[in-house]
This record gives structure tokens, sequence and C-alpha cells, in this order.
């Protein structure tokens, strides 16, 4: 088979295990692909090379391709997600005094309590709570404003979100100069062994499904090399199965924590493939269901949902309108090139999809099966469904 050289920017986190699985297990070779993984020192410096033309495809924040597609952040560059990464995955902690200060006020850290953990928050020291998040546009800040904005007892003037690069958290809790951060893995566990953080909520307990990364291309790039693309996205599809299988989380640690990969120890690495989370020093680890995942529940399908979400937080953020930004959204998250890749190997599209059902005055949702192409309705922290199947699907 004649091998096609591409390059894939990413950044060292946990959830960029389908890309460099992919290349590893030999999943992106089976396709043609010699596929060449980029290690970035930030988000910025990632969008930057994309928008350069340095790499062809980039592991990113969810939100970015759209940032950039409406000018937002960086050169104005039509960036278009081919697949969705990986869902969930961010974790928030606190620091040690900080945390000292929440339990003053009769809080214990359940870990899985939105609520309670904000009115915490909001009724320590009335000083400014300075956040940190690894971007602009992210998905831990949207869900950070989404969850805290709810809270009783918020003030806008009590929070201020600054940008740290993920690998630098764990250094800005320990020297004070955050009192909160959201970050995707390994960087909260690094900051609980490394700076005596304390973890207060997984991403899952503020949204049970939220994309997290993605994977981008340039759009006049993508309309050159349709088969590389459709290529890329068999190539991850079958890596991200590989990674959602139980018994394969040892085999991936070892391949993350390798040198030329995380350069992290396995300790660091397994509590986001495990769910299992040592939230403060000393404790024993809790178990959280659903923490990071590559491929089950449909999670990899680029969504025109997700699309007009972020769109419309986008929109709110910075006085866009909200029509236009649906449109250049929906234009992004390219469901057409997904389906399409993965019909030439056998996986369908159906709309028997179990999405909500009505209880009384209640509406719950059902999980999608691990075989569907689009996932099942699933709820915010307030207890409002986000439901996939209000975008345009496919007929």
């Amino acid at each position: 088979m004649k091998m096609t050289k591409v390059h894939c920017g990413y950044l060292p986190l946990v959830d960029c295990a389908p890309l460099i699985v992919a290349k590893e297990l030999k999943f992106a070779a089976q396709e043609g692909l010699d596929l060449s993984l980029v290690k970035q020192p930030s988000w910025s410096a990632l969008r930057d090379m994309l928008a350069f033309g340095t790499l062809n495809f980039a592991h990113m924040l969810s939100p970015m391709p759209l940032a950039m597609s409406l000018g937002l952040s960086g050169i104005t560059s039509d960036i278009d997600v081919l697949m969705v990464l990986s869902v969930n995955g961010t974790i928030i902690g606190v620091s040690e005094a900080l945390c000292r200060q929440m339990q003053l006020t009769g809080w214990t850290n359940s870990f899985g309590d939105p609520e309670g953990s904000a009115v915490a928050l909001f009724a320590t020291d009335p000083k400014r709570l300075r956040i940190g998040v690894p971007f602009p546009f992210s998905m831990h800040r949207m869900l950070l404003e989404t969850w805290l904005s709810q809270a009783p007892g918020f003030r806008a003037d009590r929070v201020e979100i600054v940008t740290v690069p993920p690998p630098k958290m764990a250094d800005a809790v320990q020297d004070g100069t955050l009192d909160i951060f959201c970050v995707g893995e390994p960087w909260g566990s690094v900051a609980v062994q490394n700076s005596n953080a304390t973890l207060i909520l997984p991403g899952t307990a503020l949204w049970d499904f939220s994309p997290e990364k993605v994977l981008g291309v340039r759009r006049n790039w993508a309309q050159e090399h349709p088969d590389l693309c459709q290529a890329m996205i068999r190539a991850i599809y079958k890596a991200s199965h590989w990674l959602d299988q139980p018994e394969n989380i040892p085999l991936a640690t070892e391949i993350l924590a390798r040198s030329q990969h995380l350069d992290l120890p396995d300790h660091a690495i397994e509590p986001a493939l495990s769910g299992r989370f040592v939230t403060q020093p000393g404790q024993r680890p809790k178990q959280t269901e659903r923490f990071l995942k590559f491929h089950k529940g449909s999670a990899n399908y680029p969504s025109h949902s997700q699309a007009y979400w972020i769109a419309d937080v986008l929109s709110h953020w910075h006085q866009l309108d909200p029509d236009e930004s649906r449109r250049i959204a929906q234009a992004c998250f390219r469901t057409d090139i997904y389906l399409q890749a993965l019909t030439s190997i056998g996986v369908e599209w159906s709309k028997s999809i179990p999405v909500s059902i009505a209880v009384g005055a209640e509406a719950t949702t059902q999980p999608s099966p691990e075989d569907a192409v689009i996932p099942a309705a699933d709820r915010f922290f307030s207890g409002a469904i986000f439901d996939f199947m209000k975008s345009e699907a496919p007929e």
C-alpha cells in the first residue's frame, strides 16, 4: 500500500489518545497514512500552525474551529470539524487554601455536587476568585461560566478567568496564582500530586456528554484531499473503539506515558482512563462513571446540535448575530464527511435512536446504543436536556 505523510498537531493530554493509538497500533498505517504527530506547547501555537498550513490535522478544543471561522481567535480561517475525538474529560479543582475555606462553610467534597460546591465557593472570603482555563475558546470556560452563572450567590465581580497552558496549571496553583482550575487530564491529577490541590467536580457533573476535543482541518485542504480526510476519520474511529475497551487500559496507559508522547508516570495518566481519582492527597480513589469517552455512545459524531450550542455561547460572549453564527457552525461540523467515511467500512446511519422520554413533568434520557451513529439525548447539571436530534440530520 502506498503511504501518504500527514502531520497532526496535538497537546499532551490524555484525550489525544486516539491520535497516538492510531499511530502506534497501526490503524493509520492500515488506512495508508504515515501519521506524524507534532507536539505543541499551547493551544495558540497549535491554532497558528494549522492556520498557516504547517499542520494538516489538529487535536483541538471543540470551540476552536468555530472561533477561528468567526474571526474570534487569531487569523480568520475556515476550519472544519471532521469528528469528535473525545467526550468529557475535564476536571475542576481548587487550591489547598480555598478548599479549607470551603470546608469552613460546612461543605464536604462529594466530587459530584455542582450546586453545593458553587454555593461554598461564593460563601468563602469575598475576594476575587482567580480561575484558570487552558484557552479562552474552550469547553472548560463554557462549562464553568454556565455552571457558576446559575449558582445562588453568583457575582460576576468575584470571578476572574485567565488562560494557563495545561502543563503549567499545577505550578499556578502551587504558587498561589490560581484559586480554581478547570483542565483536561492528566493535569488535574498532577495538581493533586504536586500542588496539594483538591478535585471537586468532574466535567460530567456539569454536562453528561460534552464534546471536548475534535479533529480540525482547514476547509480548503479538506476539499483538496477528501480521501485523506476520510482515511484519518476511519483510523481514529478504530483507535477510539479500541480505547473504550476496559481491558486495553493498561496498554493505553503505557503507550501514552512514553517520552515521545505525554512523558508522565502511569499514575498520572491512568485515572482519566479508569475514572478512579484521588481527589485530595492521602485519600482513597473515587470512581467516576463516564469521565472520558472516546467511542461509546456515538461519541465521535460531529453533531450540528453541539455546533449550535457552541455558536450560541460565542454569540452571547461577543454580541454576534446568532443566526449567522449557527449557519457558520453548521458548515464547520462536517457530518457529511464523517458519515461518508464510515459508510465505506459498513457503519450504517440510523434514525431509530432513543432520545428522551417524558415521565410526568420530568424528562429522562436513555443511553445511546454503542453502534448508533447519533448520540441519545443527555442532561446538564441544571436538569435541562440536550437533544442531539434537534440538528439537521441526513435522510
